[in-house]
């Protein structure tokens, strides 16, 4: 058994093997390392500019854990609503690390059932795939816009994680 790191999240894994994705950010392979190797990070000094990234980007990530609670609690088909719950964590552990490059509390996120304002599987499957591309687009702006290396890595990072998640909601709407 080995214990790894996320170097996103900064979450410890215990396994075998390293997982082909962080178990809580989603972050891809190459961005888990062995605990080993992990040295903490110093909290950098956020620029005005970067610093308006990451309260964006905590709007964001909010807003679609809401989203995605929302839109599992509203599908009846388990496939589906097991991936929405998936997503629901994934978004809320990078709400978390927002909030630590921030330097303030971890959200509290509500509940809010009307968000969605949807009926059907693919109508909650449409919108996810909307919110997903607005966040790639949204993190690969940030990341060329931010100078400082951790937070600039975590954009890229996050921008990786939402473009697979375009690619499960494309699978899971058939145009995969």
């Amino acid at each position: 058994m080995n214990v790894f790191k996320c170097r996103v999240c900064g979450d410890p894994y215990v396994g075998n093997t390293k997982p082909s994705n962080c178990p809580f950010c989603g972050a891809p392979a190459k961005f888990i390392i062995l605990a080993d190797n992990w040295v903490e990070p110093e909290p950098p000094i956020l620029s005005d500019v970067t610093r308006k990234h990451l309260e964006s980007a905590l709007k964001l990530e909010v807003d679609n854990v809401q989203f995605y609670r929302c839109a599992m609690n509203a599908t009846d088909e388990p496939l589906t609503k097991e991936m929405f719950k998936a997503l629901s964590r994934i978004e809320s552990e990078h709400a978390s690390v927002i909030c630590k490059y921030l330097n303030v509390p971890k959200v509290a996120v509500q509940d809010v059932p009307e968000i969605c304002g949807l009926t059907t599987r693919e109508e909650h499957l449409e919108e996810a795939l909307r919110r997903e591309q607005e966040a790639v687009k949204f993190y690969s702006a940030a990341a060329r816009g931010t100078t400082e290396e951790p937070v600039r890595e975590f954009f890229e990072a996050v921008s990786e994680v939402e473009n697979d998640h375009i690619s499960l909601s494309q699978l899971r709407l058939g145009i995969a």
